[in-house]
């Protein structure tokens, strides 16, 4: 309560400290060189390591309109959310700190928390991904590790369920970190991350290409009875590399919260 009293008593006497922005609230801190962390993190995640692969089942024509649908969608989804920033005038109107902020000051009624929930279901699916790609991963990892101490015909079978669960604790520790979302030096390694993961890609496609090894490409895609057994089997690959593209797009969620951290807005 003391801390609302003095925010508001530094707005109405316009003084706005050096702890206080124009609204009373807590100082942004952000810079570009943050802001251009935060985005790069989000949007170079770990999705990008399955597009070789959705690319494959959909074929160049499908796979390549795919990405261009996807890329669309966010781009529009990413200017409305950016222009809803301020409201209702994007010059003198309050600022929306939060995606659920945006949606009740420019579209009111109810219609806040059906977009909440919306909000809220992609970011638990969005999270769920990730844990299970992190526990695919690692048993990748231990499986290879194995491969190469026992050999291509020994039984290397690796269960994921211990690495979800590993990780989800890892989660709940570092949930426990209050102020976990100002550690900006954890951005700047997530961003090197992000750009390691499509150097990983890019470097595995060539290492095929020079071996001569790569798999056969199409037009339309996986081939039934080349590639896949069945027709059933083609079109759940399909559905799920749209799933994996869509996946990879998942980033426009957060761009408020990127927004609402940096000082220059």
């Amino acid at each position: 309560m003391a801390m609302q009293g003095s925010s508001r008593f530094a707005v109405e006497s316009g003084d706005v400290s050096s702890k206080f922005d124009d609204d009373g609230k807590k100082k942004r801190t952000g810079t570009l060189m943050t802001a251009s962390a935060h985005i790069i993190t989000a949007v170079i995640g770990s999705g990008v390591l399955s597009l070789s692969w959705a690319l494959a089942q959909l074929g160049w024509i499908a796979g390549i309109i795919t990405l261009l649908i996807f890329s669309l969608i966010t781009m529009f989804t990413s200017v409305l959310l950016t222009d809803g920033y301020r409201s209702p005038d994007p010059i003198t109107g309050r600022r929306n700190y939060n995606y659920i902020e945006v949606v009740k000051n420019n579209l009111g009624g109810i219609k806040y928390k059906f977009c909440g929930v919306a909000q809220y279901s992609n970011l638990v699916g969005i999270c769920i991904g990730y844990t299970i790609t992190t526990a695919i991963s690692m048993a990748a990892v231990k499986r290879s590790n194995c491969f190469h101490k026992n050999g291509h015909e020994a039984g290397c079978h690796t269960s994921n369920s211990s690495y979800m669960i590993i990780l989800g604790v890892i989660e709940i520790i570092l949930s426990q970190i209050s102020n976990f979302h100002d550690l900006s030096g954890l951005s700047y390694i997530a961003a090197v991350m992000s750009f390691t993961y499509a150097l990983i890609g890019i470097g595995l496609s060539i290492a095929k290409i020079a071996e001569g090894t790569y798999g056969r490409t199409s037009i339309t895609g996986a081939t039934i009875g080349v590639d896949v057994a069945t027709s059933s089997q083609k079109v759940w690959n399909s559905l799920q590399a749209i799933g994996n593209i869509a996946f990879a797009y998942s980033y426009s969620t957060v761009l408020i919260a990127i927004q609402a951290s940096q000082s220059l807005t």
